[in-house]
């Protein structure tokens, strides 16, 4: 048998952050996607009348329907973030290795303040 030894595997291999940011970008980008059907049937269903709007209503308004509005807005604010990221790289700045992991975590953190800011703006 060989005794060459095995790759690393993705169990005791660490990501760095912006490879995860990246990753999550492209779920986010998927999710939004998905939310976005979402908000066309809910749109129909508006134009429908009353009857076939109020269950979707209700469904948002309890709890699993505000973890999942949540969800989108912090996956919206989320893919802005990066995307604003991705601009910047656009202009050749960014790339040394401490930039990249303070501006990934300046992009998680901008997110989540984002995302209550504009919830609180929804509730207020």
């Amino acid at each position: 048998m060989n005794e060459r030894p095995l790759s690393p595997h993705l169990q005791i291999y660490r990501l760095p952050l912006t490879a995860l940011a990246s990753i999550f970008h492209r779920i986010t980008g998927v999710l939004l996607s998905v939310g976005l059907i979402f908000l066309a049937g809910l749109l129909m269903a508006a134009a429908q009348g009353a009857e076939h709007y109020a269950p979707l209503r209700d469904f948002l308004g309890s709890l699993p329907g505000r973890a999942l509005l949540w969800g989108w807005l912090y996956a919206l604010c989320f893919h802005l973030c990066h995307g604003l990221r991705h601009l910047i790289w656009d202009s050749g700045r960014g790339f040394d290795r401490a930039t990249l992991g303070r501006h990934a975590w300046y992009e998680v953190a901008a997110s989540l303040i984002l995302t209550v800011l504009l919830a609180l703006a929804r509730f207020v």
